[in-house]
């Protein structure tokens, strides 16, 4: 594959030092590795879309390691866990948070909901409904959340992992476009392959091992590295590479709907974060097309609907047809 040349200097920014996020990435692949055994794709991808400061979507079936993968991530990271389990009952105040009537003093004390960790795992999140799932479009946006004309702001880093039912097997209220909008990448867990499943079942990895993990960082350090990612370097003909790829979504016959603007930049944010966790303080197309496919399926329409499994082959087919910029 061609590849754009590194720089030969980069801008003097020691508060935006790429090369300190490349390290804490290479330890938080290993550790979430070491329990999330035979996927690590999945493990990579997800720390992308940690360092990337956005969110993940998951789809698959249950009993493939999301909440393994949730619970890894916030072990490693040193911080906090939260989980929601999606409901048609569920209100958005249990998982914001509500305020609480103290009849000793009569004050109003606000009691914080799930979503006030550093990574938060959002179950089946189709089977919310649509007012349940509107609560989490200014926490995943805005990083806050507002209750009784309070504002109360969320954890630094904050990393939503919502887990859906793949596409044929759609929960009660499927997502709306808006809302799929906020997720960086959607990702497919899959099943173990056979050496990975051996492991499992004698303990060598999966949950047996995750009360052994140690965290290998602090939420103090991963909001740093999430800033410093935003100064790994980007060619001029790459950024002209992301915008072809883009339009290209909006003129091909099988896509009804491209990538938007917000796609793009999602796409370049997500490229970076990949370079890091690659080992480089400089971007290469190789970034962006391994993060292409999980980057714009779900903010494309194949026939008028979402269907990520088959956006992510016109994706490929797309990345395939684009030339790729030369050094």
């Amino acid at each position: 594959m061609s590849q754009v040349a590194a720089p030969s200097s980069m801008p003097a920014d020691p508060e935006g030092d790429p090369s300190v996020a490349v390290a804490l990435a290479a330890s938080l692949v290993g550790a979430v590795g070491s329990v999330v055994r035979g996927k690590d794709e999945v493990v990579r991808l997800s720390v992308v879309a940690l360092l990337a400061g956005g969110h993940l979507l998951v789809e698959d079936l249950p009993g493939t390691g999301k909440t393994l993968l949730a619970k890894s991530l916030a072990t490693a990271i040193g911080g906090r866990f939260g989980r929601v389990q999606c409901t048609p009952d569920l209100l958005p105040s249990d998982i914001t948070g509500t305020s609480v009537y103290a009849p000793v003093d009569g004050s109003w004390n606000f009691r914080a909901g799930p979503l006030f960790a550093n990574v938060v795992l959002v179950d089946e999140v189709n089977r919310a409904s649509p007012r349940t799932q509107a609560a989490l479009l200014e926490p995943m946006e805005e990083h806050q959340v507002s209750i009784d004309g309070t504002t109360y702001g969320l954890p630094d880093p904050f990393f939503c992992i919502a887990t859906q039912n793949p596409y044929g097997q759609i929960g009660t209220f499927p997502l709306p476009e808006s809302q799929l909008d906020r997720f960086a990448l959607v990702l497919s867990m899959g099943l173990p392959d056979r050496a990975a499943e051996r492991e499992i079942l004698t303990g060598q990895g999966g949950a047996e091992v995750l009360g052994a993990l140690a965290s290998v960082t602090t939420p103090d350090e991963v909001a740093a590295a999430v800033l410093a990612v935003r100064h790994v370097f980007v060619a001029p003909a790459l950024v002209e590479y992301v915008l072809d790829l883009t339009a290209a979504t909006r003129t091909h016959p099988e896509l009804t709907v491209g990538a938007s603007p917000r796609a793009s930049t999602g796409l370049l944010h997500a490229a970076r974060a990949h370079a890091v966790v690659a080992g480089r303080s400089h971007l290469t197309p190789d970034d962006v097309q391994a993060v292409a496919g999980a980057a714009f399926a779900h903010r494309v329409a194949v026939g008028g609907s979402v269907d990520t499994a088959a956006a992510r082959r016109i994706i490929a087919d797309v990345v395939a047809r684009t030339p790729v910029p030369r050094p």
